[in-house]
């Protein structure tokens, strides 16, 4: 008896599992497979009982932990930029200076601003 349909279509699921690491589309690694998109997601969801954000998710954790690894190693190399980058990401630190009222500065300035106050202002009048 003949089987009705199109045969099934074989789905390379290591490739795509790697694709999902390097964060490709869906769009992209359904065109590396030679699918449609519409026909991964189905596949997905019978294969694996997750919708394709599920499985995407699931599966580019992966590169995530990878190039978390390489800023790392950037830094710990001495890479200046990543260095700050990742400071200011996740330890709160920015470029922007603070202002403190115990600076150096800051009492300069009020000196400054005391020395003003107790000159004599003159008004043209008392010449």
């Amino acid at each position: 008896m003949a089987t009705k349909g199109r045969p099934k279509i074989e789905i390379d699921w290591d490739s795509a599992e790697r694709l999902a690491v390097l964060h490709c589309t869906g769009e992209e690694i359904a065109a590396f497979l030679k699918v449609s998109y519409d026909t991964l997601v189905r596949r997905i969801k019978r294969e694996f009982k997750l919708t394709f954000a599920e499985w995407l998710k699931r599966n580019s954790a992966g590169g995530k932990i990878s190039l978390r690894r390489s800023q790392f190693k950037a830094a710990n190399n001495g890479n200046i930029t990543m260095l700050i980058w990742l400071g200011k990401q996740w330890l709160g630190q920015s470029d922007i200076p603070v202002v403190n009222e115990s600076t150096e500065d800051n009492k300069d300035l009020d000196a400054l601003a005391n020395l003003i106050d107790s000159l004599e202002v003159r008004k043209p009048d008392d010449a």
